[in-house]
């Protein structure tokens, strides 16, 4: 079995100076922590992979193709592989669990 803890996830996102912190790869999926704090822009392009994300913490709005919607704690986006994206209206800080399947390149 393999266990996390979002605050020992999230103090190593931060002692590594990154956005993203991926914390588990297997050979279907990936999952990692993305952090946007208010304010900030989220520089994504899109991936080759399926992705879902779950926020944990904050609220902003998510653009996915041509379609914009609110997201806050509990929220879950699926985001089809090849799909411009990307948060914004980033109001709150935003902590984010994300899924790649298959794994993140």
């Amino acid at each position: 079995m393999k266990a996390f803890r979002l605050d020992e996830l999230e103090a190593e996102r931060t002692a590594n100076e990154g956005a993203y912190l991926q914390f588990l790869r297997e050979r279907n999926m990936s999952v990692g922590l993305y952090a946007l704090n208010a304010g900030e822009h989220d520089p994504q392009k899109p991936h080759g992979q399926d992705e879902v994300y779950f926020v944990v913490s904050g609220r902003a709005s998510i653009t996915v193709g041509l379609e914009t919607t609110e997201v806050a704690r509990g929220s879950v986006v699926y985001v089809p592989a090849g799909v411009a994206h990307k948060f914004h209206h980033i109001s709150e800080d935003l902590r984010v669990l994300v899924v790649f399947s298959p794994p993140e390149a």
